[in-house]
């Protein structure tokens, strides 16, 4: 009611600005945006018998994936999204394949995936000679050039000779691994999992420098690494590759980049990695518009998150107040349970603190759970000492072993000796954890009597 209050008048003339800014916009908006809702012909993409069978009798195709940014990344909501997942996306359009992600979190464990047979195509590895001996690879449909990252302050890598005698870390089975261990035999050369490992290495020091394509190395945030050179002669091309004895889902794949529009991947790889056009100036009702546009826009997810919020307070709380009295009613329910018990029953905690006890107990010792809440045996004066101390310590014995306990007994009480059947039992969390002891007595000469 406040939030209404207060912005309504402006909410108002910011809804009347806003038709008259959309509809001057909407006729002045390029041809791109006045054919979004227009439906995009996608192409059809011609198959045999042979893929069309392949497609059938494998309705799924297994895309083992590591995180890397721009390309492949699980996005807030834990879906896969990028370059590729978006080129994948439109290749079960046009094919019918359905795609799976299994996650891997190394470049070794993706290649191990794909060899053993578990996972049937990745998108992110580049082509060497190892890699073309299990595996095959799509046509290109794009790529971008290896670089240098070395710490920042340090003399830009230029080359792989600036390398000799220097420690250069890579994850393992890097693409350009082989070629520097053949070519490079001064390069120190460490592996490690993952790009970031690598990182952080080039950042500590330990390392020299690390090597990365040309697109993950523009997203390395400024601070303690630059970016230095293009690693002459190699380029890292992007391909869909797929573990080889699986020659129609290849054929499948290259039919589908080769019917896909240029255009259309092109505006992909402008959706990822941005374009190169620069835009006309807008004018100042262009402007306008835009802020008219852009102030309403918050002005409701402001009121709807309002909302949003209000509603989910509202059921946190009513959650919290059921649980709370359920919570109460349980506890009554145990108490009730353990007063209705005609011999003396008590809990206890790991350091012998009384947790709880029935009126059995206070009968039986001559006193009140008040007094002796949250207090070991020895602390309260409702037994001689001799026997709060023997009991103090069997009770911490006991939790050490963790073993229940039923024997018969004499015991002495302030009363006098007794003849007593107790019981003692370790209790634990539904997780497991040891939290007490839960026991009790019954007077043997009583029962004798009631048989």
């Amino acid at each position: 009611m406040l939030f209404t209050s207060v912005f309504k008048s402006v909410a108002r003339w910011l809804f009347l600005l806003g038709i008259v800014g959309v509809a001057e916009w909407g006729a002045a908006s390029p041809p791109s945006f006045q054919e979004r809702g227009k439906s995009v012909a996608r192409p059809a993409v011609v198959l045999d018998d042979q893929e069309l069978q392949w497609i059938a009798s494998h309705p799924r195709v297994v895309v083992t994936a590591l995180e890397y940014p721009l390309y492949q990344f699980k996005d807030e909501h834990g879906q896969w999204t990028g370059l590729n997942s978006d080129l994948l996306k439109r290749i079960s359009d046009m094919t019918g394949l359905q795609f799976v992600y299994q996650e891997s979190f190394s470049t070794d464990q993706m290649l191990a995936h794909l060899e053993s047979g578990s996972a049937d195509l990745s998108t992110t590895l580049a082509m060497n000679d190892e890699r073309k001996a299990f595996l095959d690879f799509s046509h290109a449909f794009g790529g971008a050039g290896w670089v240098f990252v070395g710490q920042a302050g340090a003399p830009p890598v230029q080359s792989l000779e600036d390398l000799a005698k220097r420690v250069l870390v890579l994850p393992t089975r890097h693409a350009l691994e082989a070629m520097i261990r053949r070519n490079y035999p001064s390069i120190e050369l460490r592996s490690v999992k993952t790009y970031a490992e690598a990182r952080a290495w080039v950042e500590s020091g330990e390392a020299y420098a690390t090597i990365e394509s040309e697109i993950g190395a523009q997203l390395i945030p400024s601070g303690r690494l630059q970016i230095g050179a293009v690693v002459p002669g190699k380029w890292d091309a992007d391909y869909l590759v797929v573990r080889k004895g699986q020659p129609q889902l290849l054929s499948i794949l290259n039919k589908a980049l080769e019917a896909l529009p240029a255009h259309e991947l092109r505006n992909l790889r402008l959706k990822w990695f941005g374009g190169a056009t620069t835009p006309q100036a807008p004018g100042f009702w262009q402007r306008f518009d835009s802020w008219i546009c852009w102030g309403m826009l918050v002005l409701s997810l402001f009121g709807l998150l309002s909302l949003l919020w209000n509603r989910r307070l509202a059921v946190v709380v009513r959650q919290r107040v059921e649980a709370q009295r359920s919570l109460r009613d349980q506890l009554a329910f145990q108490h009730a349970l353990m007063d209705a018990m005609p011999d003396p029953m008590f809990v206890r905690d790991l350091q012998g603190r009384l947790i709880m006890c029935n009126k059995s107990y206070e009968d039986a010792l001559s006193t009140r759970f008040d007094r002796m809440q949250g207090r070991q045996l020895i602390e309260v004066d409702v037994m001689p000492r001799q026997t709060a101390e023997l009991l103090h310590s069997e009770f911490l014995a006991q939790l050490s072993t963790r073993r229940t306990r039923f024997f018969e007994r004499q015991l002495l009480f302030k009363e006098g000796v007794r003849d007593i059947y107790q019981w003692t039992v370790p209790f634990y969390t539904a997780d497991g954890q040891l939290r007490g002891l839960l026991g009790g007595w019954a007077d043997i000469a009583r029962r004798t009597r009631q048989t």
